[in-house]
């Protein structure tokens, strides 16, 4: 791949989430540092596989409900039968089923690419949750955690799945980790991780679900496709979480406007939660709507002039970005109407000392330089990344008693800055500016007539803006009735909106809503 396109999206926040690359922006302000990344063992070590299985109960709409947990390495091994990778995974099946081949099945995934699964696992649907101040820092340990009432185990079983060079996963053999770090070799190693799980756990005729977020959403597309195509195996529905799917709406190049206008609606989302509003409207849905409207008419038009805007022209996109943004007139013509991610983040709240967050823009933090043109570390990965972190270890170490002597790798940037970006749907010959999953997405659903998508949307999600994501979901280019297969929810929180109590309760009823539709006959 081109030295300039890695440059573009090497940049991957490996929380979860793509940020938003820029030729404008600082890469060091926003990118991730590698966490203590684990070295794979040597060739000559004998792959081994280890688990846990313990028994709990767990209180879901006043049921009890009794599971199994286990946490373990899945082996794979490639067409010559030499193993390949140890891939971790923490399962939890409901232990009263009398068939288990008829209930509901999930694998879940984060996103990064580099991240974990610590995310979904232990801040949305797992059996045990973290406990996060809200849109604020959480005080330093000891960290409470606390039985999940928005676990998920009440409607299906769950897989939470770590890629190589996440958690606990690692190649082995003669592999290397590198030689799973790019976009097709991570779809085919976690369908053949699917396709072991299922095959050893008899669950061929379980309705099976993908719940993915951020990059784990690229993941999704992909990987609904290739178990269709390459195993024979359909998924019943799909949740996109924080979804992007075309990386070329969240970059911000040279030459390319669209993202602005996907930026506009959160960048007036942002300014209504932060009140930086000259005249805040009341209803926030009515003040997007009207964004959106904006941003798809007259600022689109203004921006394709280009050079051949008027001052008169530029003067009123000016005033009417104010309203939205917050941000002073003189500083939007200034930026010749285009303001990115970074700027957006450094101005918005300048007055004030704050950088906002770009994973979740209700987290604000203190700004290091007041000069600076650029946002700095997003305050959400301050507030909440120790937390999560701690309560992990502890939780999977003492009470699914899995304890190996190495550390459980939560965020590599090693990954993340190594990652191969070319696809085999997207390129053609050559390295692709922006890869893509539309295509596989797409293919999944003619394939599947069946298959349901739900996709879930942030007001304050800077990381995967919402706007972008309904036009990707709108521009598919389905057939009427597949189109209406795809469901879109919105919740006032970012990217991570199960981080919100409120939301993350509309998120377990959404998905609860998606899991009947899809599995009815």
């Amino acid at each position: 791949m081109g030295k300039s396109v890695h440059l573009l999206l090497a940049f991957v926040l490996a929380f979860g989430s793509s940020s938003i690359p820029s030729f404008a922006q600082e890469a060091s302000k926003d990118s991730k540092p590698a966490a203590s990344d684990q070295k794979a063992p040597s060739s000559s070590e004998q792959p081994k596989e280890e688990s846990s299985t313990t028994d709990h109960t767990i209180q879901l709409d006043g049921l009890t409900i009794p599971y199994k947990a286990t946490a373990s390495t899945t082996l794979l091994k490639d067409k010559e039968g030499e193993p390949t990778a140890l891939i971790f995974s923490v399962a939890y099946v409901r232990s009263d089923v009398k068939d288990p081949s008829q209930r509901p099945i999930a694998f879940l995934y984060n996103g990064g690419p580099g991240s974990a699964s610590i995310w979904l696992h232990m801040g949305a649907f797992g059996p045990r949750r973290v406990v996060t101040s809200n849109a604020a820092p959480t005080p330093p340990a000891p960290y409470s955690t606390v039985d999940n009432s928005d676990c998920l185990l009440d409607k299906t079983d769950m897989v939470f799945i770590d890629p190589v060079g996440t958690g606990f996963s690692h190649a082995v053999g003669k592999a290397k980790d590198k030689d799973f770090w790019g976009v097709d070799p991570d779809i085919k190693s976690i369908a053949q991780f699917i396709n072991t799980y299922v095959n050893r756990n008899n669950r061929w005729n379980s309705p099976k679900f993908l719940i993915g977020e951020s990059y784990g959403t690229f993941r999704s597309a992909g990987l609904a496709h290739y178990l269709e195509s390459h195993d024979s195996m359909n998924v019943n529905g799909i949740v996109l979480m924080s979804s992007v799917l075309d990386i070329s709406t969240i970059l911000f190049t040279i030459g390319n406007d669209m993202p602005y206008v996907y930026y506009l609606p959160s960048y007036a989302a942002t300014a209504w939660y932060q009140n930086t509003l000259k005249d805040r409207p009341a209803d926030l849905p009515a003040f997007v709507a009207e964004a959106r409207s904006y941003a798809a008419t007259d600022y689109l038009e203004a921006l394709m002039k280009g050079s051949a805007l008027t001052d008169a022209e530029k003067s009123a996109v000016a005033k009417k970005l104010s309203y939205f943004t917050g941000l002073s007139e003189d500083y939007l013509l200034k930026a010749n109407l285009r303001v990115t991610l970074g700027q957006f983040r450094a101005e918005l709240l300048r007055s004030q000392g704050l950088d906002t967050g770009r994973l979740d823009a209700r987290f604000t933090g203190p700004m290091y330089d007041l000069l600076s043109e650029y946002g700095g570390h997003d305050p959400l990965e301050s507030a909440i990344e120790a937390p999560f972190v701690a309560a992990f270890n502890q939780y999977l170490r003492e009470t699914l008693k899995f304890n190996p002597d190495r550390p459980y790798i939560v965020l590599s940037g090693e990954v993340n800055d190594n990652w191969e970006w070319k696809h085999n749907s997207s390129s053609s010959g050559g390295d692709p500016v922006a890869p893509s999953t539309e295509g596989d997405l797409i293919a999944a659903m003619l394939a599947n007539p069946y298959l349901t998508v739900q996709v879930e949307n942030g007001y304050f999600d800077l990381a995967t803006p919402f706007f972008a994501t309904e036009y990707t979901m709108s521009h598919l280019l389905l057939p009427p009735k597949l189109q209406n297969n795809i469901h879109l929810e919105y919740y006032n929180a970012g990217h991570m909106m199960y981080l919100h109590d409120a939301d993350r309760a509309k998120l377990k009823s959404d998905i609860e809503s998606l899991i009947g539709s899809a599995t009815k006959r």
